[in-house]
């Protein structure tokens, strides 16, 4: 007689998300964001369960943090915020007090459908950032693919070349070792989004195809009992670390000249080379102790992580055109990836100019105007010992505080403190003008998440730090996408930190989505600045916004939009200040309060491009009297 045949009563769909969820908490995974859907109800019943407290959670659930948001799009870019701060989680106040560990992936799941595609913007963003993002996107299993059934499309190999690792996941039937494959497949993923094997992190792609039924059966058994069948312990290759700035170990006992050796011999008998250090978004502590190291001028970008100290110049994008300053530079040492200023652009083409990229990292290194003359792991040690020639730093020192003087004349912005007495408070602010006073309201335990376009233009222009605060921006691909929940994403990851978002009008409507919390989702205090000039101010500086087209410009450029956002975030549930002056202003930045915020301050744009025209004009002449004195 056969022997009956038991059959779990746990259904094979369930089954595979708590063992999926288990592996990846075992993995280090702490935070996952759902955007709700039905293809993907055993991933977030399986998620629902590990975030319940600790007295609540079924035995042998792991424990996890879930955020629930109900657009994808928003979903994602909260996860790339998270996976962005999470170097600095355990590290009290910022960048340059403490090395930072290596980024913690973060989990993002969806239903099927163009759920999927909405990823998509926050995956070219990871990808080009480096952050790890786990991206489970729930699938029809295989048999409907192809016929037409409801929200059914190509899911595998959609983010292309974007993703580090991309799996098609068939739907689990209960087949034997089914369990230790998924777990051994948990490990490649995240070993694929930390880059541990290749030095490279960013997204990764599991299509996790499910049969019903979707949700436990009745008699369901419960979480099975954690195992590592399969869980492989994947070491760092070569100390590579995807936190930005993490100094690595030696790789070579030497470092080659970096141009020919006659050449090499050349500039040693003229003395030392003049030379200037660029650092670029996400640069890390040693590109200021280099130039600290050997008095060169350091030409930070904000999200550098390197904007500080005694070699740092705040106007140095205006003193690149003197030929006297940028047009003596003889060499540029490169960390992180510059994108912000075009002076600099034209810095690292120029074919006079000897350009060194330092990239520890197994990505492609920066070099967009392919002129770099060698591309190294790290700094030559002989170089912080190199020196400059003589004056080579007091001159520009002394450049940057004449055009300092200029930008303060200029913007009508004096310190906190003084400002009011002076008179200067009641007149309409410029973009620069907040730029500035936002940089002067963080502090070095504040975090600061800078939007595109302007407003990390104008922080670049304008803010001057003896210590940083944080500063992320997304300048992987520099877009507006998902900036209000990436900083919503930072201050959950950083809530020991004050957190605030500075951004445009424009970017502020693209993601104003990502106000949108539950009831019952964690609470986060986050203050976002809006510099609300009504449309696209950035276009009017670059070559649209030259007065020859001005008949079409604001059409389909300048894009005036009218928004009243005050009752944008009425609906939200957000609290809202508008202020159109610094006496309104300061106040609203030294006491951001708890929970979400958001500040609009009114500012011109009209006068935009003249403006820069005219800082750009007043600072030459400056800095041209003083070189000639």
């Amino acid at each position: 007689m056969m022997a009956a045949v038991t059959t779990p009563s746990t259904n094979p769909s369930t089954a595979a998300a708590r063992v999926l969820v288990q592996a990846l908490a075992a993995l280090g995974v702490r935070d996952v964001v759902l955007a709700p859907g039905s293809r993907s109800a055993p991933l977030a019943f399986a998620l629902a369960a590990a975030a319940l407290p600790d007295d609540e959670r079924p035995q042998h659930a792991p424990a996890l943090r879930l955020h629930v948001r109900v657009d994808e799009r928003d979903a994602a870019f909260l996860a790339l915020g998270m996976a962005k701060a999470s170097p600095w989680s355990d590290v009290p106040t910022g960048p340059g007090d403490g090395r930072p560990a290596m980024a913690r992936p973060v989990a993002v799941v969806t239903t099927s459908g163009t759920a999927v595609a909405n990823l998509h913007p926050a995956v070219l963003e990871a990808h080009h950032a480096g952050v790890p993002l786990l991206l489970l996107t729930a699938d029809r299993p295989h048999e409907l693919r192809g016929t037409g059934a409801n929200q059914t499309t190509e899911q595998p190999g959609m983010f292309g070349s974007a993703v580090r690792l991309a799996a098609d996941v068939p739907a689990p039937t209960g087949r034997p070792d089914e369990d230790r494959d998924l777990r051994a497949l948990a490990a490649r993923a995240v070993a694929a989004a930390t880059g541990a094997r290749t030095g490279t992190p960013g997204p990764v792609h599991l299509d996790l195809a499910f049969r019903e039924p979707l949700v436990p059966s009745p008699d369901d058994e419960g979480w099975p009992t954690p195992s590592t069948a399969g869980l492989s312990v994947v070491e760092p290759v070569g100390g590579w670390s995807a936190a930005a700035g993490a100094p690595l170990p030696a790789l070579t006992a030497a470092i080659p000249a970096v141009v020919d050796p006659a050449a090499a011999r050349r500039r040693r008998s003229r003395g030392p080379v003049p030379t200037v250090v660029v650092a670029g978004d996400g640069a890390g502590p040693a590109a200021r102790q280099l130039a600290e190291a050997a008095g060169w001028p350091l030409l930070a970008e904000p999200s550098s992580g390197a904007r500080a100290g005694s070699r740092a110049l705040t106007t140095y994008r205006l003193l690149l055109d003197d030929e006297r300053l940028g047009g003596e530079v003889r060499r540029v040492v490169v960390l992180g990836r510059p994108t912000l200023s075009r002076p600099v652009q034209r810095l690292l083409a120029d074919p006079d100019v000897e350009v060194a990229v330092i990239a520890p990292r197994g990505a492609p290194w920066p070099d967009a105007a392919r002129n770099a003359a060698a591309v190294l792991p790290e700094v030559p040690a002989r170089w912080r010992r190199s020196g400059a020639p003589q004056g080579w730093w007091d001159a520009w020192r002394a450049a940057d505080q004449a055009a300092l003087a200029v930008l303060d004349r200029l913007l009508g912005v004096d310190d906190a403190a003084t400002a009011g007495r002076r008179g200067r408070s009641s007149a309409r602010l410029s973009g620069p003008a907040v730029a500035r006073a936002v940089a002067a309201a963080s502090s070095p335990a504040d975090v600061l998440v800078a939007g595109s376009s302007n407003p990390v233009r104008d922080l670049d222009l304008v803010a001057r730090w003896e210590t940083a605060p944080l500063v992320l921006a997304n300048r992987g691909l520099a877009g507006i996408d998902g900036t209000i929940s990436t900083a919503a994403g930072t201050a959950l990851a950083l809530p020991a930190r004050r957190v605030r978002a500075y951004v445009g009008d424009l970017t502020f409507l693209h993601d104003v989505g990502g106000l949108l919390r539950g009831p019952g989702e964690p609470s986060l205090d986050l203050q976002v600045v809006v510099a609300n000039d009504d449309g696209g101010s950035v276009f009017s500086t670059l070559e649209p916004g030259a007065p020859a087209h001005a008949a079409v410009f604001e059409r389909v450029f300048g894009t005036p939009h009218g928004a009243d956002l005050a009752a944008l975030c009425a609906g939200y549930g957000v609290r809202h200040t508008r202020v159109s002056d610094l006496d309104g202003l300061l106040p609203a930045l030294a006491a951001p309060g708890t929970g979400l915020s958001v500040v609009e301050v009114r500012v011109d744009r009209a006068g935009r491009r003249a403006l820069g025209e005219r800082i750009a004009a007043e600072v030459a002449e400056a800095v041209r009297e003083l070189l000639s004195s």
